[in-house]
């Protein structure tokens, strides 16, 4: 079975807001989110105030982010998608370690946006809101990885402990250091964390 293409009108639409995207990611990091109004993004882009919430219906903040597809699917991938002998929260350590305040040695691009989303509260909660999303999807492969049923409790649990973590450590002064201090506490627990 193929897929068809999108068409003109898809493709007009995902055009208008990757711009849309793009002028708000220049404009929040050239004078701050907070300084910036969905005004001048429209008219950056050179569309109407009422047309920019047509293609991002969630608000100006939801401008930084895409609509929190490709976080759930790679998330779920980590998990699902492991390779032999690698444990489930191991998997969810990597995959972390690879996102936003935790990435090792970012670009400088990376940093910027990053601090931006970290240092602005509009676009933290987003954020925030957008691993929210994952929890029972995420809840749902942890439990298959560790062979329990859909609605475990444990599953469940560290679902949302792990969606929660890049909120309660992006503003560590070494967030890579505690999302590790905090992965061994969820791997070993109080007593056997290092």
């Amino acid at each position: 079975m193929s897929v068809e293409p999108p068409g003109r009108r898809e493709r007009k639409k995902a055009q208008v807001r990757r711009a849309l995207a793009e002028a708000a990611q220049r404009l929040f990091l050239e004078r701050g989110y907070d300084q910036v109004s969905v005004k001048e993004i429209a008219d950056a882009v050179d569309i109407s105030g009422p047309t920019v919430f047509k293609h991002v219906p969630d608000g100006k903040e939801a401008l930084m982010f895409d609509d929190g597809v490709e976080r759930r699917e790679s998330l779920l991938s980590a998990v699902r998608e492991r390779p032999a002998g690698v444990s489930v929260m191991a998997a969810l350590r990597d995959f972390m370690a690879g996102r936003g305040p935790f990435v090792a040695d970012p670009t400088p691009e990376a940093r910027r946006l990053t601090e931006l989303i970290v240092n602005t509260p509009a676009l933290r909660d987003y954020s925030r809101k957008l691993w929210i999303r994952c929890e029972e999807p995420l809840a749902e492969a942890i439990a298959a990885g560790l062979g329990r049923d859909p609605d475990d409790l444990t599953a469940r649990a560290v679902a949302r402990y792990v969606l929660e973590i890049p909120q309660f450590l992006s503003d560590e002064p070494d967030p890579r250091a505690a999302l590790d201090a905090v992965f061994d506490l969820l791997e070993h627990g109080v007593e056997g964390a290092p």
